[in-house]
């Protein structure tokens, strides 16, 4: 008989709503394996700003190498008002973006739909949100969150400056917009782009990297190019894009 690895899945409550939240998951997936006959092993860690009170940091060396054999990672929320004045490599978010850089967690989706019986309790005009349904693909791993060099350092006259670099690579770009292409082609076909090309070489590069992979290799999508402030007029004027 051969023995099946058990699929591990880590929960990684954290602080906030987040603990409530996991408890919720925690009751389904013991759900699907009681009723369904599933094998799913659960392990429960700490990460975040109950980390730092309990360890000192925000994710321990245990806990990341625990994510890195895990099959899933459902993670809660992090921070708070309580470590808001925690020294900046200690705040309970560091834990969040050691995951997603490390695992390489470089696309974020956000599905956003309005149901029809809530389409009264927007603040937006019915005509405008009615049918609301697209899917924002965010990248995760590259840009102003890990761009070198950064920090905070002295300048003339007893001033300090903060630096953040916002950076791009081609691959870095191209990977996130494949998974844009692959998700329009399971819906509407459309995607929209949405970058700073008018003032920000960064935005540029991105703009003449995702045109060129569709140009190449996916132009069975139609795609749209906006600058970040025409996003919100893009998507709700037309549902179902990317």
């Amino acid at each position: 008989m051969i023995k099946v690895k058990k699929r591990k899945i880590l929960l990684l409550p954290g602080d906030g709503i987040g603990p409530e939240v996991i408890a919720e998951v925690k009751k389904i997936i013991n759900w699907f394996n009681d009723k369904k006959s599933l094998d799913f092993e659960i392990d429960q860690e700490l990460v975040g700003g109950c980390s730092y009170d309990k360890h000192g940091t925000p994710i321990t060396d245990e806990v990341f190498y625990k994510a890195l054999e895990s099959e899933v990672i459902m993670l809660g929320a992090v921070g708070g008002p309580t470590w808001d004045n925690l020294e900046f490599s200690k705040k309970p978010e560091r834990a969040l973006l050691k995951l997603r850089k490390e695992l390489k967690l470089f696309a974020n989706l956000r599905p956003a739909i309005c149901f029809k019986q809530l389409v009264d309790a927007s603040t937006l005009k019915p005509e405008i949100v009615s049918g609301l349904d697209i899917m924002i693909v965010r990248e995760l791993t590259g840009g102003i969150y890990f761009g070198e060099p950064r920090g905070i350092k002295p300048i003339e006259n007893g001033e300090r400056k903060g630096i953040n670099t916002h950076t791009y690579t081609t691959s870095e770009i191209t990977r996130v917009a494949r998974i844009a292409f692959d998700l329009a082609r399971k819906r509407s076909n459309k995607v929209t782009s949405c970058e700073k090309s008018n003032v920000m070489e960064a935005g540029q590069l991105w703009k003449e990297e995702v045109q060129e992979l569709h140009k190449k290799r996916i132009q069975r999508c139609r795609i749209k190019s906006y600058v970040s402030r025409q996003l919100c007029y893009a998507a709700f004027k037309k549902p179902k894009t990317i």
